[in-house]
């Protein structure tokens, strides 16, 4: 598992926060705006978004992107899942060979409770219920 999230599942959680109010409709430039990313890399977050059904997008002058009432359900890291792919990749996070498969690594114990405490929580948080935070000084 990475312990990073890309700047794509970030902006993913935050589309998804943004749209939340219930009859919330933003045209890519208007949710571009909110994410303070361009409107070509909205169309590359949203697209995976659209793809596992939590986000809606209607074409033409009135459409824009709205949230599906599955949206309600998903998590963080389902949307980090969503963008980045699985968290665990079966990977040692010590050597370079596949987790689990003869002895295990130092960190094997330590890192298979941390690992679960970061998923059970981000499991836990939904997604439409993170609200961006400003810069920090």
């Amino acid at each position: 598992m990475r312990l990073e999230v890309t700047r794509r599942a970030e902006l993913a959680v935050q589309a998804i926060a943004a749209l939340s109010p219930r009859d919330a409709r933003l045209k890519a430039p208007e949710l571009g705006e909110a994410l303070d990313a361009t409107p070509g890399f909205v169309a590359q977050v949203v697209g995976p978004l659209v793809k596992a059904g939590w986000v809606r997008s209607t074409p033409g002058p009135t459409g824009g992107y709205s949230l599906t009432d599955s949206a309600g359900r998903a998590s963080v890291l389902d949307v980090i899942e969503a963008i980045d792919g699985p968290t665990a990749n079966g990977r040692c996070v010590a050597e370079d060979r596949a987790c689990g498969h003869g002895r295990t690594c130092a960190l094997h114990e330590a890192w298979t409770r941390a690992r679960s405490t970061l998923t059970t929580t981000l499991a836990a948080t939904p997604a439409v219920d993170v609200h961006r935070r400003g810069p920090t000084a």
